[in-house]
């Protein structure tokens, strides 16, 4: 069963001027900001080494708020997963990660697992209520699309494994998309790695709003029976790289829409700005790196940012 959901926007806040990619701001300059950090924010404490099965998750203090969560605190929204080779952000409400985190480089994309021997699985660090359910990509014509691939976690096995879990996996078009201009844009973060000694991705779902009439209205389909897990309506990758003996970084985002794309369509096509992507996605990416010329400089700027398509693979539709 597919049910859509319809919000309809009052006013149109930062991510809602880009809900065409032709009309996003192209050319705007990045403006240094400082680091932001909210309260008790679990992404921004000390990480510690995770258990070698699940990972872990963040815990929300129930002594926070005093008085006001006396009887219980009905929080969080989202989860912090760390995992061996990402970490990610998961969003109860709509059953999707919110981001998924990685650190690339040509060590850590070397070994021998193979995604043959690995399955799809709910995530057993969620309540189950929350969770993103195996039954809800049953027939629901779309694949389940990995944020952080399982090509970028072939050291081990249960690396490899980790990246099946639903919370790292969205629903996205397979023939077109997942199975090929995504694949090919994962392919290519990974090429990076032979320019740079660094790299950097986060990659995460959008909800964007289009016109209709005189509203602003984001609509996005949910799948499931009964209706679980939305279905984002574009994709983005934000890229950071850098070089040993350089003092910048190169920052490259991306934001491409949930459907078919031609392979003739070029990845600069949707390279917008960084901050009209933190505006889209309300996130904040790399702030601890200062923006501002001769520290940051774009990615497609220092590299060519073109896919290759001639790698393309036939890939089992893993919407069931």
């Amino acid at each position: 069963m597919h049910r859509l959901v319809t919000f309809v926007a009052g006013t149109v806040v930062g991510g809602g001027a880009i809900y065409a990619l032709s009309s996003l701001g192209h050319g705007r300059s990045a403006t240094p900001t400082a680091p932001v950090q909210a309260p008790n924010a679990p992404m921004q404490q000390p990480l510690q080494a995770p258990p070698a099965k699940f990972g872990r998750m963040s815990v929300v203090d129930d002594n926070t708020g005093n008085e006001f969560l006396k009887y219980g605190n009905p929080g969080p929204v989202s989860d912090f997963l760390l995992r061996s080779r990402y970490a990610a952000s998961y969003n109860r409400a709509l059953r999707n990660p919110n981001w998924v985190a990685e650190h690339l480089t040509q060590d850590n994309l070397k070994g021998t697992a193979d995604r043959a021997s690995s399955e799809f699985k709910e995530d057993p660090l969620v309540p189950a209520p929350f969770r993103a359910l195996l039954k809800d990509y049953y027939r629901s014509g779309y694949d389940r699309g990995h944020m952080c691939p399982a090509a970028d976690a072939k050291k081990d096995t249960d690396s490899m494994n980790e990246t099946f879990f639903l919370t790292n996996i969205s629903p996205q078009v397979g023939k077109g998309f997942n199975r090929n201009y995504w694949a090919d844009l994962e392919s290519f973060v990974r090429d990076l790695t032979k320019s740079f000694d660094d790299v950097y991705c986060i990659s995460g779902p959008l909800y964007l709003p289009q016109r209709e009439g005189d509203k602003w209205v984001v609509k996005y389909e949910v799948i499931g029976n009964p209706p679980n897990v939305a279905v984002p309506t574009h994709f983005f990758k934000v890229i950071m790289a850098k070089r040993n003996n350089e003092r910048g970084f190169s920052i490259g985002a991306f934001a491409l829409p949930n459907q078919e794309i031609d392979n003739s369509t070029p990845l600069t096509s949707f390279s917008l700005p960084l901050e009209t992507v933190e505006k889209a996605a309300g996130l904040q990416f790399f702030d601890k790196i200062e923006r501002k010329a001769g520290v940051v400089m774009p990615l497609c700027a220092t590299i060519d940012c073109k896919l290759n398509h001639d790698s393309w693979k036939k890939r089992k539709p893993a919407s069931q």
